[in-house]
C-alpha cells in the first residue's frame, strides 16, 4: 500500500457515527489501519477492493474503497462474522 492520503466518504463518516450511536464504537484510525495493513484484500464490484482487518477473535472489518493516482477513498466498511468471511 503506497502512502496516499486516505479520504472517508460521507457515507463512510456518517457510519462512524450511526455505530457508535449502535453501541458499536470505531475509530477511523482503524478504518485507515485495516486499508494499510489488511490481512487480505479482495477484489469487489465496479473495480473496487474490499481490505479485511481483524476486529476480535470472532470478528473482522471490511473496508469498501476506490483508489486514484492522487488518494484512497473509503466509500463504506461493515464488521462481519470471521466464520463468513475466512
Amino acid at each position: 500500500m503506497t502512502d496516499r492520503p486516505i479520504r472517508l466518504t460521507l457515507h463512510a463518516l456518517t457510519k462512524l457515527s450511526v455505530l457508535r450511536d449502535h453501541g458499536f464504537a470505531l475509530e477511523r484510525s482503524l478504518v485507515e489501519q485495516t486499508v494499510r495493513l489488511p490481512e487480505r484484500v479482495l477484489a469487489g464490484h465496479g473495480g473496487r477492493w474490499v481490505a479485511q482487518g481483524p476486529l476480535d477473535d470472532e470478528r473482522v472489518l471490511r473496508v469498501v474503497y476506490e483508489e486514484t493516482i492522487d488518494e484512497i477513498v473509503v466509500v463504506t466498511f461493515y464488521p462481519g462474522k470471521r466464520s463468513r468471511y475466512e
